[in-house]
């Protein structure tokens, strides 16, 4: 009955020879099948006798369900079930696969196990039907009736009420404390303090959240479902079902797009796993577009920025505080205020990070978490402080940079912030910007230039993974890794094809399924720096093989050699700088009579090497606006984007992730944002009709600058991870450029027409 493992990824050579190298940029393994649609996502996988689920979701933000009358969708006919908390005894007792409380600690949610409601949208009832229009119609005749209890949604309104948060680990703790940062503030020179705000933005990747669960004849679940980790997400599962991690099988082969949305099982999957056990059969659960608005996304916050300085520019005096909101039920935090205590030289600094529990529910990581909101604020901040002194913006961030870590005086593993500027600023043309703002225009548009800075962690986790090598000269790479949609499985295969001197069509990909040799879970910017480098390990394992067999060959011409004295180039093993063919790989295979070979490598960082050092990627953008004065609107023109992120693996999938994070920061500065109706106590935007994301229209120039760097502290690829840096400093730099072109802040995300033609006049 289970739909079996899914089907290697196999790139198609680029050119004749199909031999690559680390840096080429080698075109997506996965293009063809995804635009062919040969790729089958957790919503597309077809078994016999499949039941499809459609949840219901509450109507109130907050209080309890006295009733529910689900005779009208019992009676819809290929209606198997109607599943909810307080079905009689005969029923599934739903509490017992989630356990009693209200202990969030493992999942955000834990559906069906009271008549509790937490927030608007909450998951409340299950429909199960034969197909996905009975089940779709029966959920629309579920009724319930309310206790509704008063409820909270607003930050702005009730934000002198925020806490600390219950716990806060390294990453989310605000910086440590330096000097007397309120002392040195009200002595400054030059001063500024400025409030921000940022609305909740959610995930909405393309393909919705989606889970086919398979049940087994002996009783184990297969598992096709949207997550960015798959050995993570069975982990969850197993503690949450009280099920053995063996009988878990989980496969997340296509994912289609995520962006944190997939970091926790969200309620899709833990509805279609409790169906799957309550019916013995394969059951589905896809949630419909406006359900996607139902769960984690990222906080709406409040800022507030102080900074002091010298009158030649010198930072005396940095003050972050934020509030961001988090749910009733379990505690969300972020490194919001983090960035403030690692970007600039200060001697005197003070951070803080406080929460506001609200009737909505729990946020969630959404593309570098923190960061996005923290260093907006940072650097439109910075930006107004360079006004104040009358300094170049540019020039100001020179004057502050940092060579060594702020925060605990550590070196950088490696930073070349200082060249992103420079380079970015040549290539943009920074020297030739007017100071005074409203000093360019075109026609009706007033045109402004602004710039930011970005820094992201660089981070490595432990990972496996096995590469064989066959006889017929294939080579499979394996590991659990994730793909979503960032290009992991290319540079996987990219990396092994390198390694071994191969053609790159004779490399077959296998990932996303935890029969495999594990991975970490995609996430914070770090797969090619930890699965990459597990891949890269074993290649090299493999690799000294060959050369042993080839080697011990009757008449080798590697008789006698050491390692270090061969190479793995074009097909064939040979002495480095040798004008000779060497041995072909697939010769020394069959001359020893060995049908494969095969090297596993687990990938432990070290941490006490590692933890001397401050790791992180970092950016500077530049960008152009043009603004309507008249009507408000705002277009981003010109973007350049110079990137330190390590080694550079495939310059291809690196350049498209930038480019995504900068259409992202586009986004994030003039589009999006959900708006919450207050005396209902939900959201209203949404689905993709008023929830407005950045379309084709509002993207024009984009320039992207790799700046050289190799950090073998980070990982043994010297990669650091591409994936958030390329959004961070764009909404800073977006808003800093709408204040050359118009000379007024705008302090409030997102920055909308009737914003930008009413913000507060600096």
């Amino acid at each position: 009955m289970s739909a079996g493992p899914a089907t290697p990824l196999q790139p198609v050579a680029a050119d004749g020879a199909g031999f690559v190298a680390l840096g080429d940029p080698v075109p997506r393994i996965d293009g063809r099948a995804k635009v062919t649609g040969q790729a089958r996502y957790a919503a597309e996988i077809t078994v016999d006798g499949l039941v499809h689920g459609v949840v219901v979701n509450a109507a109130i933000p907050r209080g309890r369900i006295l009733a529910v009358h689900d005779a009208q969708a019992r009676a819809v006919r290929g209606v198997l079930d109607v599943l909810w908390h307080g079905q009689p005894s005969e029923a599934p007792q739903l509490a017992h696969y989630f356990g009693s409380g209200e202990d969030f600690s493992t999942v955000p949610v834990k559906p069906l196990v009271s008549d509790r409601v937490h927030y608007a949208g909450q998951p409340v009832a299950l429909v199960l039907a034969q197909s996905w229009e009975a089940a779709r119609y029966a959920a629309g005749l579920v009724r319930i009736d309310y206790e509704r209890q008063p409820h909270a949604t607003d930050l702005l309104r009730r934000r002198a009420d925020g806490r600390a948060p219950y716990e806060l680990d390294e990453d989310t703790a605000p910086p440590t404390p330096r000097g007397d940062a309120d002392a040195a503030f009200a002595i400054a020179p030059v001063k500024t303090d400025a409030e921000f705000h940022q609305a909740v933005e959610h995930h909405n990747p393309m393909e919705l959240h989606a889970s086919t669960v398979i049940f087994e004849g002996d009783g184990r679940l297969t598992i096709h479902d949207k997550n960015q980790g798959g050995y993570a997400t069975r982990k969850r599962l197993a503690k949450v079902f009280g099920l053995p991690e063996s009988q878990l099988t989980l496969l997340n082969t296509f994912v289609g797009g995520a962006f944190g949305s997939g970091l926790r099982p969200q309620y899709n999957l833990l509805l279609a796993i409790v169906g799957a056990l309550h019916l013995r059969r394969a059951v589905r659960v896809v949630l419909t577009r406006q359900q996607m608005f139902t769960f984690g996304h990222r906080p709406e916050i409040w800022q507030r920025v102080r900074l002091g300085a010298a009158r030649d520019g010198t930072l005396q005096a940095l003050i972050h505080e934020a509030v961001g909101e988090t749910s009733r039920v379990s505690d969300f935090t972020e490194m919001v205020t983090r960035w403030s205590g690692t970007l600039y030289r200060c001697e005197n600094l003070r951070g803080d990070y406080r929460v506001l529990p609200l009737d909505l529910p729990t946020p969630l990581d959404m593309r570098a978490p923190g960061a996005a909101s923290g260093l907006f604020a940072l650097e439109v901040a910075m930006d107004e402080l360079a006004q104040a002194l009358g300094m170049d913006p540019l020039a100001l961030r020179l004057h502050n940079h940092a060579e060594r870590s702020p925060s605990g005086d550590k070196p950088y593993s490696s930073k070349k912030l200082r060249e992103c500027y420079l380079l970015a600023a040549e290539r943009f043309g920074w020297s030739r910007r007017p100071p005074q703002p409203r000093s360019m225009r075109e026609g009706h548009e007033l045109i402004g230039w602004g710039m930011a800075s970005g820094q992201w962690i660089a981070e490595q986790q432990e990972a496996q993974a096995r590469v064989v090598w066959h006889a017929d000269g294939c080579v499979d790479v394996e590991t659990a890794a994730s793909d979503i949609g960032t290009g992991t499985s290319t540079v996987l295969a990219q990396l092994a094809a390198a390694a071994l001197g191969m053609r790159l069509d004779d490399v077959r990909v296998h990932i996303a399924d935890t029969r495999l040799p594990q991975a970490p879970t995609e996430g914070g910017s770090s797969h090619v720096a930890s699965v990459g480098s597990a891949v890269d390990g074993a290649c090299e394992k493999l690799r000294k093989k060959v050369w042993q067999l080839a080697r011990a060959m009757a008449g080798s011409p590697l008789a006698g050699s050491e390692f270090a004295d061969v190479e793995f180039i074009g097909g064939s093993v040979r002495l480095r700088n040798s004008t000779g063919d060497g041995l072909g790989l697939h010769q020394v295979l069959a001359g020893a009579g060995v049908g494969t070979l095969e090297a596993h490598f687990h990938l432990e960082p070290d941490e006490d090497e590692q933890g001397r050092y401050q790791r992180a990627a970092h950016s500077a953008v530049f960008c152009e606006v043009r603004v309507d004065e008249a009507m408000g609107t705002v277009r981003v023109t010109r973007v350049v984007s110079a990137v330190a992120c390590g080694r550079i693996i495939n310059e291809l999938t690196a350049r498209s992730q930038v480019l995504g994070g900068i259409v992202w920061g586009i986004g994030q500065a003039l589009h999006e944002g959900t708006l919450i109706d207050h005396g209902l106590g939900r959201f209203m935007t949404v689905d993709l009709a008023n929830y407005h994301v950045p379309v084709n229209a509002d993207v024009h120039s984009l320039e992207v600058i790799f700046v050289p760097e190799d950090d073998r502290i980070v990982s043994r690829l010297g990669a650091k991870g591409v994936g958030e840096i390329g959004g961070l400093g764009v909404a800073a730099a977006i808003s800093n450029a709408i204040w050359h072109a118009t000379g007024r802040r705008t302090r409030v995300l997102p920055m909308t027409p009737e914003k930008v033609m009413s913000p507060v006049t600096a």
